[in-house]
Protein backbone atom coordinates (compact mmCIF):
# COMPACT_ATOMS: atom_id res chain seq x y z
CA UNK A 1 0.00 0.00 0.00
CA UNK A 2 1.20 3.21 -0.31
CA UNK A 3 2.41 5.71 2.06
CA UNK A 4 0.32 9.35 1.85
CA UNK A 5 3.05 12.32 1.95
CA UNK A 6 1.42 12.89 5.02
CA UNK A 7 2.71 9.61 6.99
CA UNK A 8 5.89 10.02 5.01
CA UNK A 9 8.91 10.41 6.86
CA UNK A 10 10.95 13.98 7.41
CA UNK A 11 13.23 14.32 4.47
CA UNK A 12 16.24 15.07 6.99
CA UNK A 13 15.36 11.13 8.05
CA UNK A 14 14.80 10.19 4.93
CA UNK A 15 18.67 11.51 4.04
CA UNK A 16 20.28 10.35 6.90
CA UNK A 17 18.88 7.24 6.56
CA UNK A 18 20.67 7.36 2.87
CA UNK A 19 23.52 8.65 4.22
CA UNK A 20 24.06 5.47 6.75
CA UNK A 21 23.61 3.53 4.01
CA UNK A 22 26.63 5.73 2.33
CA UNK A 23 23.70 6.06 -0.57
CA UNK A 24 25.31 10.25 0.31
CA UNK A 25 24.32 11.88 -3.17
CA UNK A 26 20.74 10.71 -3.00
CA UNK A 27 20.54 12.25 0.42
CA UNK A 28 21.74 15.46 -0.96
CA UNK A 29 19.06 14.78 -3.77
CA UNK A 30 16.21 14.54 -1.27
CA UNK A 31 17.06 17.71 0.64
CA UNK A 32 17.50 19.72 -2.62
CA UNK A 33 14.12 18.81 -3.25
CA UNK A 34 12.86 19.72 0.31
CA UNK A 35 14.57 23.19 0.63
CA UNK A 36 13.59 24.03 -3.22
CA UNK A 37 9.74 23.63 -1.75
CA UNK A 38 10.61 24.40 2.10
CA UNK A 39 13.36 27.24 1.91
CA UNK A 40 12.96 27.97 5.38
CA UNK A 41 13.62 24.64 6.50
CA UNK A 42 16.53 24.99 8.12
CA UNK A 43 17.37 22.01 9.44
CA UNK A 44 17.21 20.41 5.90
CA UNK A 45 19.72 23.17 4.95
CA UNK A 46 22.53 22.39 7.84
CA UNK A 47 22.04 18.77 7.10
CA UNK A 48 22.79 19.57 3.24
CA UNK A 49 26.19 21.15 4.15
CA UNK A 50 27.25 18.06 6.29
CA UNK A 51 26.45 16.18 3.96
CA UNK A 52 27.82 18.13 0.78
CA UNK A 53 31.30 18.38 3.26
CA UNK A 54 31.21 14.86 3.83
CA UNK A 55 31.20 13.70 0.26
CA UNK A 56 34.00 16.34 -0.27
CA UNK A 57 32.03 19.50 -2.19
CA UNK A 58 33.06 21.80 -0.08
CA UNK A 59 32.22 24.62 -2.81
CA UNK A 60 28.78 23.45 -2.76
CA UNK A 61 29.33 23.43 1.33
CA UNK A 62 30.28 27.35 1.17
CA UNK A 63 27.00 27.60 -0.98
CA UNK A 64 24.86 26.26 1.19
CA UNK A 65 26.71 27.99 4.09
CA UNK A 66 26.00 31.45 2.17
CA UNK A 67 22.15 30.75 2.16
CA UNK A 68 22.17 29.79 5.15
CA UNK A 69 23.36 32.76 6.64
CA UNK A 70 20.62 34.99 4.25
CA UNK A 71 17.57 33.32 6.25
CA UNK A 72 19.36 34.17 9.66
CA UNK A 73 20.06 37.50 11.31
CA UNK A 74 23.26 39.07 10.45
CA UNK A 75 25.08 38.53 14.14
CA UNK A 76 23.66 34.46 14.40
CA UNK A 77 27.21 32.19 14.61
CA UNK A 78 25.09 29.17 12.81
CA UNK A 79 26.37 29.81 9.50
CA UNK A 80 29.21 29.66 11.15
CA UNK A 81 29.40 26.71 13.29
CA UNK A 82 27.61 24.61 10.31
CA UNK A 83 30.77 25.30 8.28
CA UNK A 84 32.96 24.54 10.97
CA UNK A 85 31.23 21.24 11.37
CA UNK A 86 31.61 21.11 7.33
CA UNK A 87 35.56 21.60 7.59
CA UNK A 88 36.15 18.97 10.12
CA UNK A 89 33.91 16.58 8.51
CA UNK A 90 36.50 17.17 5.02
CA UNK A 91 39.01 16.90 7.54
CA UNK A 92 40.40 20.53 7.15
CA UNK A 93 40.94 20.92 11.11
CA UNK A 94 42.60 24.58 11.15
CA UNK A 95 39.88 25.50 9.01
CA UNK A 96 36.78 24.40 10.93
CA UNK A 97 38.91 26.21 13.78
CA UNK A 98 38.94 29.48 12.61
CA UNK A 99 35.58 29.35 11.45
CA UNK A 100 34.56 28.54 15.11
CA UNK A 101 36.83 31.85 15.69
CA UNK A 102 34.61 33.77 13.24
CA UNK A 103 31.38 32.26 14.56
CA UNK A 104 32.40 33.90 17.68
CA UNK A 105 33.08 37.08 16.54
CA UNK A 106 30.59 37.73 14.88
CA UNK A 107 28.55 37.18 17.90
CA UNK A 108 30.47 38.27 20.48
CA UNK A 109 28.25 37.77 23.46
CA UNK A 110 27.41 34.57 22.12
CA UNK A 111 29.21 31.48 23.92
CA UNK A 112 28.15 28.72 20.80
CA UNK A 113 31.28 30.46 18.83
CA UNK A 114 33.94 29.87 21.73
CA UNK A 115 32.38 26.64 23.04
CA UNK A 116 32.63 25.20 20.05
CA UNK A 117 35.56 25.81 19.23
CA UNK A 118 36.76 24.90 22.98
CA UNK A 119 35.44 21.73 22.58
CA UNK A 120 36.28 20.94 19.58
CA UNK A 121 40.15 21.53 20.47
CA UNK A 122 40.12 19.88 23.97
CA UNK A 123 37.95 16.59 21.72
CA UNK A 124 41.60 16.91 19.53
CA UNK A 125 43.74 17.10 22.29
CA UNK A 126 44.50 20.90 21.99
CA UNK A 127 44.27 21.95 25.62
CA UNK A 128 46.25 25.45 25.42
CA UNK A 129 44.14 26.17 22.51
CA UNK A 130 41.11 24.61 24.14
CA UNK A 131 41.08 26.70 27.51
CA UNK A 132 40.85 29.90 26.54
CA UNK A 133 37.64 29.64 24.46
CA UNK A 134 36.12 27.32 27.13
CA UNK A 135 36.80 30.05 29.57
CA UNK A 136 35.76 33.01 27.31
CA UNK A 137 32.53 30.93 26.49
CA UNK A 138 31.69 30.22 30.28
CA UNK A 139 32.04 34.31 30.63
CA UNK A 140 29.42 34.35 28.20
CA UNK A 141 27.18 32.62 29.48
CA UNK A 142 27.63 28.63 29.00
CA UNK A 143 26.77 27.08 32.37
CA UNK A 144 25.97 23.30 30.98
CA UNK A 145 27.89 20.44 33.13
CA UNK A 146 29.21 19.28 29.43
CA UNK A 147 31.43 22.38 29.07
CA UNK A 148 32.25 22.66 32.54
CA UNK A 149 33.80 19.02 32.33
CA UNK A 150 35.98 19.84 29.25
CA UNK A 151 37.42 23.03 30.75
CA UNK A 152 37.55 20.67 33.96
CA UNK A 153 39.61 18.27 31.85
CA UNK A 154 41.89 20.28 30.25
CA UNK A 155 42.57 22.24 33.38
CA UNK A 156 43.98 18.91 34.93
CA UNK A 157 45.89 17.90 31.58
CA UNK A 158 47.44 21.46 32.29
CA UNK A 159 48.39 20.35 35.93
CA UNK A 160 46.27 23.27 37.31
CA UNK A 161 44.48 21.24 39.77
CA UNK A 162 43.14 23.98 41.79
CA UNK A 163 41.09 25.16 38.89
CA UNK A 164 40.31 21.96 37.40
CA UNK A 165 38.18 21.42 40.89
CA UNK A 166 37.10 24.59 40.23
CA UNK A 167 35.54 23.99 37.05
CA UNK A 168 34.49 20.30 37.77
CA UNK A 169 32.38 21.67 41.08
CA UNK A 170 30.79 24.30 38.49
CA UNK A 171 30.04 21.63 36.44
CA UNK A 172 28.41 19.14 39.07
CA UNK A 173 26.40 22.19 40.26
CA UNK A 174 25.20 23.09 36.55
CA UNK A 175 24.04 19.44 36.04
CA UNK A 176 22.99 17.54 39.21
CA UNK A 177 21.65 14.34 37.98
CA UNK A 178 25.75 13.98 35.66
CA UNK A 179 28.32 11.71 36.75
CA UNK A 180 31.02 13.13 34.86
CA UNK A 181 32.06 16.35 37.05
CA UNK A 182 32.04 13.90 39.71
CA UNK A 183 34.55 11.42 38.51
CA UNK A 184 36.42 14.62 37.54
CA UNK A 185 36.65 15.84 41.07
CA UNK A 186 37.77 12.18 42.25
CA UNK A 187 40.48 12.33 39.40
CA UNK A 188 41.58 15.29 40.57
CA UNK A 189 41.31 14.09 44.41
CA UNK A 190 43.56 10.96 43.54
CA UNK A 191 46.14 12.97 42.32
CA UNK A 192 46.90 15.10 45.00
CA UNK A 193 46.39 11.94 47.09
CA UNK A 194 43.62 12.82 48.90
CA UNK A 195 41.33 9.81 49.74
CA UNK A 196 39.00 11.39 51.97
CA UNK A 197 38.27 13.78 48.94
CA UNK A 198 38.03 10.77 46.64
CA UNK A 199 35.70 9.10 48.35
CA UNK A 200 33.08 11.97 48.33
CA UNK A 201 33.43 12.01 44.76
CA UNK A 202 33.21 8.72 44.19
CA UNK A 203 30.62 7.95 46.31
CA UNK A 204 28.59 10.30 44.48
CA UNK A 205 29.67 9.15 40.99
CA UNK A 206 28.10 5.50 42.23
CA UNK A 207 24.83 7.56 43.47
CA UNK A 208 24.78 8.19 39.77
CA UNK A 209 26.20 4.98 38.46
CA UNK A 210 25.69 2.37 40.75
CA UNK A 211 27.25 -0.04 37.83
CA UNK A 212 30.34 1.72 37.11
CA UNK A 213 33.24 -0.85 37.96
CA UNK A 214 35.63 1.80 37.74
CA UNK A 215 34.14 3.70 40.24
CA UNK A 216 34.44 0.71 42.80
CA UNK A 217 37.59 0.34 42.16
CA UNK A 218 38.31 3.80 42.79
CA UNK A 219 36.28 3.75 45.63
CA UNK A 220 38.16 0.69 46.47
CA UNK A 221 41.64 2.85 46.36
CA UNK A 222 40.46 5.98 48.62
CA UNK A 223 39.19 3.19 51.46
CA UNK A 224 42.42 1.33 51.32
CA UNK A 225 44.58 4.73 52.23
CA UNK A 226 41.76 5.51 54.81
CA UNK A 227 42.44 2.41 56.77
CA UNK A 228 38.87 1.04 55.84
CA UNK A 229 40.10 -2.34 54.72
CA UNK A 230 36.69 -4.30 55.54
CA UNK A 231 34.84 -1.90 53.41
CA UNK A 232 37.68 -1.56 50.50
CA UNK A 233 37.64 -5.06 50.51
CA UNK A 234 33.83 -4.74 49.68
CA UNK A 235 34.27 -2.26 47.28
CA UNK A 236 36.45 -4.68 45.41
CA UNK A 237 34.24 -7.71 45.02
CA UNK A 238 31.71 -5.25 43.76
CA UNK A 239 33.88 -3.67 41.23
CA UNK A 240 34.52 -7.34 40.61
CA UNK A 241 31.14 -8.41 40.31
CA UNK A 242 30.28 -5.35 37.89
CA UNK A 243 32.68 -6.68 35.59
CA UNK A 244 36.08 -4.83 36.22
CA UNK A 245 38.75 -5.98 34.31
CA UNK A 246 40.53 -9.02 36.16
CA UNK A 247 44.04 -7.49 36.43
CA UNK A 248 42.70 -4.17 37.90
CA UNK A 249 41.13 -6.37 40.39
CA UNK A 250 43.89 -8.25 41.42
CA UNK A 251 45.84 -4.59 41.91
CA UNK A 252 43.46 -3.37 44.34
CA UNK A 253 43.66 -6.38 45.91
CA UNK A 254 47.61 -6.54 46.18
CA UNK A 255 47.14 -2.50 47.45
CA UNK A 256 45.12 -4.07 50.11
CA UNK A 257 47.20 -6.85 50.99
CA UNK A 258 49.85 -4.31 51.63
Amino acid sequence: MAVSAACAPPATDRAMALARQHREGEGIAVLREEIGKHPDNLAARKLLIRLLAFSGDMNAARDEVGALAKLLPPNDPQPWIELGHAFELAHKYDEALASYDEAAKVAPENPAGPREGGMRCARWGEVNEARPRLEEAIRRGAKDGATYHALGLVRVHQKDYDAAEEAYRAGAAADPNGAENWLGLATVAVVRGDASKALVAYDAVLARRPRFAAGHLGRAWALTKLGRRDEARDAIDRAEEMGAPSANVAKARAELGK
